[in-house]
């Protein structure tokens, strides 16, 4: 009796830290590009956007627009953005910002994005 009390306080520890995970992942805050999942790093908007010029942000817009998604690139790794609907990422679209949120696997949940050359008061991790 006693082993199977012991069995399931240890279950329910196991449980309890398990799922507490994610209260102790740290933010971090990177610098980069927010663009999207049909250019990554490079735009190459005459190719893509039947020969019309567009900057970097025109076209992350309209590649969004037409059913990508955000991405991040930093130091040339495109990593996935999993909160889609973050309300900077519109505005900072095509723009070299400093974005700080939670890196899980391969991707990145968004707390935060300033422009870059704005101090965030946060050292760059990697």
């Amino acid at each position: 009796m006693r082993t199977k009390r012991l069995a399931s306080l240890f279950i329910g520890a196991a449980t309890a830290v398990l799922f507490s995970a994610p209260v102790w992942a740290a933010q971090q805050t990177w610098t980069g590009k927010i663009s999207d999942s049909n250019c990554g790093a490079s735009h190459q908007a005459a190719i893509e956007h039947g020969g019309k010029k567009m900057t970097d942000a025109e076209c992350t817009k309209a590649c969004v627009k037409g059913g990508a998604k955000y991405v991040f690139v930093h130091e040339g790794k495109v990593i996935p953005i999993t909160n889609q609907d973050f309300s900077g990422l519109e505005e900072h679209a095509g723009h070299t910002v400093h974005l700080t949120g939670e890196m899980a696997g391969d991707s990145i949940t968004v707390s935060k994005i300033e422009p870059h050359g704005k101090k965030t008061g946060a050292k760059k991790t990697s």
